[in-house]
């Protein structure tokens, strides 16, 4: 007959419960369920942003510097590609740049 050990009180049913559907719903959201990465996705298939390779190497042409992060945002029903660089001279530079077309909206930083 197995010996049993006595569970300690931290595992309680309803904390692993708990834990669970945090963990879930975390995952879910890491996943792109929340909507905005499929809207991205469509976007992307229906031609109305670059792909984001396509977008860096046309960038990089007149702001090199290594990436830091991105976002795709929409504004004004415009998307619109956040970049966060640090330019070869070690300084910060946020870029907003046209998803569609690859022009330069707005510059902060660096220069």
């Amino acid at each position: 007959m197995p010996t049993r050990f006595p569970r300690p009180a931290f595992f309680s049913r309803s904390r692993l419960t708990a834990c669970a559907l945090l963990l879930g719903a975390a995952s879910g959201m890491a996943l792109g369920f929340g909507g905005d990465h499929e809207r991205a996705r469509a976007a992307l298939q229906a031609g109305e942003v670059l792909p984001l390779p396509l977008l860096l190497e046309r960038v990089a042409r007149e702001q090199p510097g290594q990436v830091l992060a991105v976002e795709l945002e929409r504004h004004d029903g415009l998307w619109v590609y956040e970049l966060k660089l640090l330019d070869p001279a070690g300084r910060l530079v946020k870029l907003e740049v046209d998803a569609r077309s690859a022009e330069l909206l707005r510059r902060k930083g660096g220069r």
